[in-house]
C-alpha cells in the first residue's frame, strides 16, 4: 500500500479522496492555488503545497509543479480526482517516468478513450453497441453532407477530443450543416486545440444512461449497475439517480454484462464509466470516462461499495475486493449538484458563505468542501456540494429529498437549491418520465 498520496484536485472531491486515504492509513498531501489557501481540503490534509496562482493552467493543470510537489513531500502516488488532469495521458506517463503511481487507468487506455473516434471504434470492436455515424473524422463539408444524407437528418457533429458539450452541434437539415460543421470545428479548436470532428445520428428523445465499471488491470472486471443522468442543461448533468426508472432488470443485466465483458477484454484498470444514449429499448455508446465521476456517490449508496477506496487498492496492485456476484443493487439513490449559481439563469455567484446549514438524518449524505465563512473563488467550477439521498424505494427517496432540500440553508450566495425544490415536485420527475431535453424545455416553460 502507498505511504503518501498527493491529491491533484480541490474542493469536495479532494476531501472525498482524503477520507478514503485516512481509512486506509495513508498520509495525504493537498495541493492548492493561492486562491484556495483556506480551503477545507488544505486544512485537513497532513501536508499542503502551494502550486501556483489562481488560474488553473498555472496551478491545478501545472504538471511540473505537481511533480515537484510529489518530490518535495515524498508522495509515492497521485489521485487526480475528476476534471483537471484526471484524463490526461501525458500526466500519467510523466508520473510513471518519475516512479510515482497514477491512481487511475493506464495512459494507453486514457489515450484510447480520450479520442472519441478511436473510443467508438474500440467499443465497436469490443462488442458494445454504438450510435450510427461516420467512419472516423470528417474533413470537408462535402464529406459531411454525404455522411449526413446517407443516415438521414438530423445529425450531431461532435469534437473528436470533446467533452462537456463543447464542440457539439446539431444540424437539422442540409441547409444547417455547413454552419454547424464550421462552428463545431471552431469550438473544438478553441477548447481542445484539435478541430477534428465526426458525425453521429441525432437521437430525438434519448435518456443518458451510464454504466459504472471497475477492473483490476489483469482481466478481471465488474459492473456496478447504472446511473440515469438525463436531467441536463447544455450537456452538463444536473441530477443523477440509480437505478434508472427507465430500465427493467433484463435490460440492466444485459448492458451491464456487455460492458463488463468488454472491460475484461481490454484489461482495464480502476474505475471507469461507459456512457450511452438509450432510446426505444436500445443502447448506443457515446463515450467512456476513464476516471471517477462526479455522480459516483449514487452508485456507492445502492451497492455499498467505496469506489475511491477501491481505486486506491487496485492502483496499489491489490485484487478487486468484490466479484460480480457480490454486487447487489439495493434501494434507490439521487444526487443533486448544488452549485453557486443563480437558480434561474445560472449566472455564477462567487462570494462568501455567511451561513451554512446542511441537512441530516437517515439516508442523507452531503459531499462538500465548503464551510460557514468560506469565500468561493470565481476561478473554478461552480459546484460547491452534492446532496445524495438514499431510500428503500424511488418514492421514499424523492420524499426524503424534498425534506432534505427544505433543511439545506446557504446564505451569502445564490445556489441551485430552489431549482431542485421545483424539480422534486414536478409530476414528470415523480413518474420518472424525462429525457435529456426535458430540463431545458422545463426551464424555458418556467
Amino acid at each position: 500500500m502507498f505511504d503518501k498520496v498527493l491529491i491533484a484536485n480541490r474542493g469536495e472531491i479532494a476531501l472525498r479522496i482524503q477520507r478514503a486515504c485516512r481509512e486506509l492509513g495513508i498520509a495525504t498531501v493537498a495541493v492548492h492555488s493561492t486562491a484556495d489557501a483556506d480551503a477545507m481540503h488544505v486544512r485537513l490534509a497532513d501536508e499542503s503545497v502551494c502550486i501556483g496562482p489562481p488560474p488553473a493552467r498555472d496551478s491545478y493543470l501545472n504538471i511540473p509543479a505537481l511533480v515537484t510537489a510529489c518530490e518535495i513531500t515524498g508522495a509515492d502516488a497521485v489521485h487526480p480526482g475528476y476534471g483537471f488532469l484526471s484524463e490526461n495521458a501525458r500526466f500519467a506517463e510523466i508520473l510513471e517516468e518519475h516512479k510515482i503511481t497514477f491512481i487511475g487507468p493506464t495512459s494507453e487506455h486514457i489515450r484510447i478513450m480520450g479520442d472519441k473516434i478511436e473510443a467508438k471504434e474500440t467499443a465497436k470492436r469490443l462488442g458494445i453497441p454504438v450510435v450510427p455515424g461516420s467512419n472516423g473524422a470528417v474533413t470537408s463539408e462535402t464529406e459531411a453532407m454525404k455522411v449526413a444524407k446517407d443516415m438521414g437528418f438530423p445529425v450531431l457533429i461532435k469534437a473528436a477530443a470533446g467533452g462537456g458539450g463543447r464542440g457539439m452541434k446539431v444540424a437539422t437539415s442540409a441547409a444547417d450543416l455547413g454552419t454547424a460543421l464550421a462552428t463545431a470545428r471552431s469550438e473544438a479548436k478553441a477548447a481542445f486545440n484539435d478541430d477534428a470532428v465526426y458525425i453521429e445520428k441525432y437521437l430525438q428523445k434519448p435518456r443518458h444512461i451510464e454504466i459504472q465499471v471497475f477492473g483490476d488491470g489483469k482481466g478481471n472486471a465488474v459492473h456496478l449497475g447504472e446511473r440515469d443522468c438525463s436531467l441536463q442543461r447544455r450537456h452538463q448533468k444536473v441530477l443523477e439517480e440509480s437505478p434508472s426508472p427507465a430500465l427493467n432488470a433484463a435490460q440492466r443485466q444485459k448492458i451491464g454484462n456487455t460492458v463488463a465483458d468488454a472491460m475484461r477484454k481490454l484489461k482495464y484498470r480502476g474505475a471507469g464509466t461507459v456512457e450511452f444514449l438509450f432510446e426505444d429499448g436500445e443502447f448506443y455508446f457515446i463515450e467512456m470516462n476513464t476516471r471517477l465521476q462526479v455522480e459516483h456517490p449514487v452508485t456507492e449508496m445502492v451497492t455499498g461499495a467505496d469506489l475511491v477506496l477501491e481505486q486506491i487498492r487496485v492502483a496499489a496492485g491489490l485484487p478487486l475486493s468484490f466479484t460480480q456476484d457480490d454486487i447487489e443493487l439495493k434501494g434507490h439513490a439521487i444526487e443533486c449538484r448544488i452549485c453557486a449559481e443563480n437558480p434561474r439563469d445560472f449566472r455564477p455567484s462567487p462570494g462568501q458563505i455567511t451561513y451554512w446549514h446542511p441537512p441530516g438524518g437517515l439516508g442523507v449524505r452531503v459531499d462538500s468542501g465548503v464551510y460557514q465563512g468560506y469565500r468561493i473563488p470565481p476561478y473554478y467550477d461552480s459546484l460547491i456540494g452534492k446532496l445524495i439521498i438514499y431510500g428503500k424505494t424511488r418514492n421514499d427517496c424523492l420524499m426524503r429529498l424534498r425534506r432534505a432540500l427544505s433543511e439545506f440553508v446557504i446564505d451569502g450566495i445564490e445556489t441551485t437549491i430552489p431549482l431542485f425544490q421545483d424539480l422534486v415536485r414536478d409530476p414528470d420527475i415523480a413518474d420518472g418520465v424525462y429525457d435529456i431535453h426535458w430540463l431545458e424545455k422545463h426551464l424555458g416553460m418556467k
